[in-house]
């Protein structure tokens, strides 16, 4: 940018609830309309007045938006009807949204005073995931699943997850498996393209990283502290159902890999790493140090320790969890819905025929 062109500062908007690549891509959408992107988070009182509850508090949503890489700024609390004097104090010069309908419960279009003001820019939406779709994923689990899994390495559970949908309606059915159809352009997108310089440091830490949340990125803030260059191993859709237990992964691979590409503590990623670290791979990859959190680590009977050669290579070390954010799992999240089945339930509902119908809408204003 020259010395004498004016820098664009844009303003995006939101719940962020289970923030999942579909918001990723949005803030990637809108920084590349700009120089500069801020990003407002709604609170969860002023989400419950206009949308219903959140499943996750303003501290993890926050968290999980500011470890966006596209992201600039995080302005906390930020007023559901979406305030153009707030907009101006952060020297924003377009809000944008994406090409999807948005609504409040009791005030109708939360960007009309925007849109008024000619301020009001879209991108395209991203289709095949949202928030509503990946709860009504959590309402088809068996409660008594995630709260038997002591040693879930035993209950791979495809066969359990089927007969589980039986009689299920077809929207039901076809809410249990993702929608997103994986294309290397977004890979692309998502990804930095940079390979580690001659003496910059790789760490290397892998996992399934489901349900992306505050606690993983503060565990990949902590590894970024360690190295230069950060490499993440995210492990194939059997292993991770093998170390999580029935139902698990929420999110399959290609997904799980676009969240982790979008945090900022990442600089590449694995897919499909294997469980076991091997030397081979240490060589390949060039790793200085492999890394772990304190974290329960399940290895199944009789199986060697994963990173047994890191180990006797001397560059394995564990981490700390981040104390904030410790406390978070995909299984405790999935139990924060169904423990509140009937409230999610209801909200789904709402937002689902309300998403479809916004879809018909499109279709006929296409024909």
């Amino acid at each position: 940018m020259s010395e004498n062109k004016k820098s664009i500062r844009l303003w995006v908007d939101g719940v962020f609830d289970l923030c999942h690549w579909a918001h990723m891509n949005l803030f990637r959408q809108a920084r590349q309309l700009g120089d500069y992107l801020v990003v407002g988070v709604h609170s969860c009182e002023d989400i419950k007045k206009h949308k219903g509850p959140p499943v996750l508090n303003d501290e993890e949503r926050y968290e999980a938006v500011r470890g966006c890489k596209w992201v600039d700024e995080v302005v906390e609390g930020a007023p559901y009807i979406t305030d153009p004097e707030l907009v101006k104090k952060y020297n924003c010069d377009y809000v944008v949204h994406g090409s999807d309908a948005t609504f409040s419960i009791t005030e109708g279009d939360p960007y009309k005073k925007i849109k008024e003001l000619g301020l009001y820019r879209t991108v395209p939406r991203t289709n095949g995931v949202s928030t509503t779709e990946i709860i009504g994923r959590f309402l088809l689990m068996d409660l008594k699943h995630l709260n038997r899994e002591k040693n879930p390495i035993e209950n791979v559970g495809i066969k359990e997850i089927g007969k589980m949908t039986q009689g299920s309606t077809e929207k039901e059915q076809t809410t249990l498996v993702s929608h997103y159809l994986p294309t290397t352009r977004r890979i692309v997108q998502f990804s930095d393209g940079k390979e580690p310089k001659g003496e910059e440091k790789v760490v290397y830490v892998d996992g399934v990283f489901d349900l992306f949340h505050a606690g993983h990125i503060s565990f990949l803030k902590k590894a970024k502290e360690h190295g230069d260059y950060v490499l993440v191993g995210i492990h194939d859709d059997i292993v991770a159902n093998k170390q999580r237990g029935t139902n698990f992964p929420i999110m399959n691979l290609h997904e799980r890999v676009l969240c982790v590409l979008g945090c900022r503590y990442v600089d590449e990623v694995i897919i499909g790493a294997p469980f076991n670290v091997t030397k081979k791979m240490i060589e390949d990859m060039n790793i200085s140090k492999v890394l772990h959190g304190t974290t329960e680590l399940r290895i199944p009977k009789d199986a060697p320790n994963p990173y047994k050669v890191p180990k006797d290579l001397g560059i394995y070390e564990e981490i700390e969890s981040v104390e904030k954010f410790n406390y978070m799992s995909e299984r405790q999240i999935c139990m924060r819905v169904l423990e509140n089945r009937l409230i999610f339930d209801k909200r789904n509902k709402f937002r689902s025929d309300r998403e479809e119908n916004e879809t018909e809408n499109e279709k006929n204003e296409n024909n």
